[in-house]
């Protein structure tokens, strides 16, 4: 690799450390070989893609990018729920109330249909309530 785009590549990651920080601020640290770990087939270049050049564009802040990301997951249904439940802790991190996940869910039922609105606030139910439980102990 050129020393241009190793420092490219470094500018990348240290700018998706902050990201993921600033969606969850109990990330100290954001290594990507954690996600490889997690999910040994997603390739380097999607994480390179999501954390360094895509999620942190300037325009949208943490909290309104897991919003929106909720949105997406919900019309998914089902088929999203363990991301489902990821972005719901993300977002709470980033700042979303109980009632912003409440209603960004509850606007997805007209595109994703009512079992997918209802299963992702079960799940989110399910979410807030762990937090909850957190936040007491």
């Amino acid at each position: 690799m050129s020393d241009a785009f190793t420092k490219l590549f470094q500018q990348m990651m240290q700018s998706g450390q902050e990201m993921a920080r600033a969606f969850n601020p109990a990330l100290e640290t954001f290594d990507p070989r954690a996600f490889e770990k997690m999910i040994p087939t997603m390739p380097a270049d999607m994480l390179e893609l999501w954390f360094g050049r895509t999620f942190n564009r300037d325009g949208l802040d943490a909290k309104t990018r897991l919003l929106v990301t909720l949105a997406a997951l919900t019309v998914q249904g089902a088929h999203a729920e363990p991301q489902l439940r990821l972005t719901i802790r993300h977002a709470i991190e980033a700042g979303a109330t109980a009632r912003e996940v409440a209603e960004v869910i509850y606007q997805m039922g007209m595109f994703g249909g009512i079992p997918a609105m209802q299963k992702a606030l079960e799940i989110a139910q399910g979410v807030l309530t762990e937090h909850e439980g957190k936040q007491s102990s």
